[in-house]
């Protein structure tokens, strides 16, 4: 069935074209007040000085034309505004909509991506250090935006790269050396970096000897070295599997930095002379020769070894070679973005195919109210303490007593999750997140506990549902006007989950499920759902369409749905 977008831009053509007007790249949106219709097109405001006329009265002109042909599913159309044409659905194609949306297993998939092959890489926790909330972040935006751009058809691969060679490597197992407490843990090697990096910066022994140590790391030729890092390296990266599987994750591809270097150290010195130069020993990379807002940075030290930049042309390689895509998107947090933009300049020279593929899509800091956090000085917020902080704030939230122990924890668990991944989703990915913990954790309102209550109750509401109704036919009879309302949202589902894959965007989902799960629990509050009167049965569609659409819509989100809370 043609969708209503498409059926108004084919309108809207055709309009045109009797008009002898040029056609133009106009958008249709839904407006943000309902009362506007559900659709509105701002063609009158684009084509009106191309073609001289105000844009009020060019609409009002395309209006005219588009009520002799409008599209079955259209009610009318109206101006507004400066110049908008307003599109109104009708009451039968609502009804027939709300109904589609329960038979439908998969309501809301879309085909924008169908056919494409994706590389989403995020995460990239280093080994040696712990799991932070800076992570979190990443991971919540990637995640998201994963099962975003798979619900629109696309295949996509989720990688995670990991720094386990490099400086900082050298600086926690100097910092393990010192400890020597015997704990092997994952909290212990973050001590253990934390300690290191602090002597790195303050003794230039210290420092001598960590780069030392550096050199031994990458060339492997110290068995002691090279023992205590392969234990270090695995308990680092079972720490992070379960992580992972707590926060629904599952990577298909995993990097490391010591299989990209070589790639990147060799990329680098077949370059130099072309894209890379000597400088005092090094080799260095002078973006802003190709742009002028870069900058130089170097891509070998002194000592011949590769920086972050060189590793990550290594990566791009590799990448390349195991999982070829038609998009390759590496999702960070926005203090690497000069970073990543020189990266991509000389990526540019020596892969152009490769880089124009690359998409960077940075995302803000997670700041807490004590300001942002420091794996560096050893006060690092880790994502687990701020999720443990959650848990207990959930737990005290929940009142149901009759909840067994087991089934509790799931809840606490759940309730947690929602509140920090609904937290980081609701921003635009390049805003900071201030993360309010009350409000985080608020059952009410701007939350994801809010969404995952209120989907509890509707499915509370449709496990009362008795056994015989009266037909679907009296749907159209039996909505009022809120109801109409309602199902105009959910029948926006689909084009509002296409905008969130296409702009890589998951807070316009976000905003759609809190609008749809207020307007719900305000309608709730006013009228009984189940009565003994004619209007059970289109009350009873519109629950069970609305719980359909919260729990694909949090799925879609990472957030754990629950049956009761």
């Amino acid at each position: 069935m043609t969708s209503p977008t498409d059926a108004i831009r084919d309108s809207l053509k055709q309009a045109l074209h009797a008009l002898n007007l040029p056609e133009s790249n106009f958008v249709i949106e839904v407006p943000p007040d309902p009362s506007l219709g559900d659709y509105s097109a701002n063609v009158a405001l684009i084509l009106a000085r191309e073609v001289g006329k105000p844009p009020h009265d060019l609409a009002r002109l395309l209006a005219s034309e588009l009520e002799k042909n409008l599209p079955p599913m259209i009610s009318r159309v109206e101006v507004a505004g400066a110049g908008f044409i307003n599109f109104h659905l009708t009451k039968e194609f609502l009804g027939a909509g709300l109904i589609g949306v329960t038979n439908q297993d998969s309501y809301g998939k879309g085909d924008l991506a169908k056919g494409g092959k994706i590389i989403i890489e995020y995460t990239d926790p280093n080994p040696f250090k712990e799991f932070h909330i800076g992570h979190l972040m990443s991971n919540t935006i990637g995640e998201a935006l994963s099962r975003l751009v798979a619900f629109q058809g696309a295949e996509v691969k989720r990688a995670c790269y990991q720094g386990d060679v490099g400086l900082h490597v050298a600086k926690a197992i100097w910092g393990k050396r010192g400890l020597d407490d015997g704990d092997d843990s994952a909290e212990a090697w973050g001590k253990a970096y934390a300690l290191g990096a602090t002597a790195y910066e303050k003794d230039t022994s210290v420092k001598e000897e960590i780069g030392e140590l550096n050199k031994k790391i990458y060339d492997k030729s110290d068995p002691a070295v090279n023992k205590i890092y392969e234990e270090g390296r695995k308990i680092s990266l079972d720490y992070f599997e379960q992580i992972y599987k707590r926060l629904g994750t599952k990577f298909d591809l995993y990097f490391f930095e010591s299989e990209s270097w070589p790639i990147g150290k060799k990329l680098v010195e077949e370059n130099i002379g072309k894209v890379f130069e000597l400088s005092e020993g090094a080799v260095v990379f002078r973006a802003e020769e190709v742009n002028p807002k870069l900058h130089t940075r170097v891509f070998l030290t002194k000592e011949s070894l590769p920086t972050y930049e060189a590793k990550e042309l290594g990566l791009a390689k590799l990448k390349k070679e195991r999982s070829p895509a038609d998009t390759s998107i590496v999702v960070t947090g926005n203090e690497v973005d000069q970073y990543f933009a020189v990266v991509l300049a000389a990526l540019k020279l020596i892969d152009p195919v490769e880089a124009a593929k690359t998409k960077h899509l940075s995302h803000g800091m997670l700041r807490l109210p004590e300001g942002k956090m420091s794996s560096r000085s050893g006060n690092v917020v880790t994502a687990e303490s701020l999720l443990d902080a959650l848990r207990l704030a959930a737990n005290a939230k929940i009142t149901d007593e009759n909840l067994p122990a087991e089934e509790r924890k799931v809840v606490v668990e759940a309730v947690a999750l929602a509140a920090i991944k609904y937290s980081i989703l609701k921003q635009a990915p390049g805003r900071d997140t201030v993360f309010n913990l009350e409000q985080a954790i608020s059952f009410e309102g701007d939350s994801g506990p809010y969404l995952q209550y209120t989907l509890v109750r509707a499915r509370s509401i449709l496990t009362k549902a008795p056994t015989s109704l009266p037909a679907n036919d009296d749907l159209l009879i039996n909505l009022i006007d809120v109801e109409w309302e309602i199902t105009r949202q959910l029948l926006h589902f689909p084009e509002v989950t296409a905008r969130a894959a296409r702009d890589f965007a998951p807070q316009h989902l976000v905003e759609y499920l809190t609008k749809l799960a207020g307007d719900f629990n305000t309608y709730y509050a006013k009228q009984k759902i189940i009565d003994s009167g004619p209007g059970t049965a289109s009350r009873l569609a519109l629950t069970r369409a609305v719980a359909q659409v919260l729990t694909s819509g949090l799925d879609l989100l990472a957030i754990p749905t629950l049956e009761r809370m």
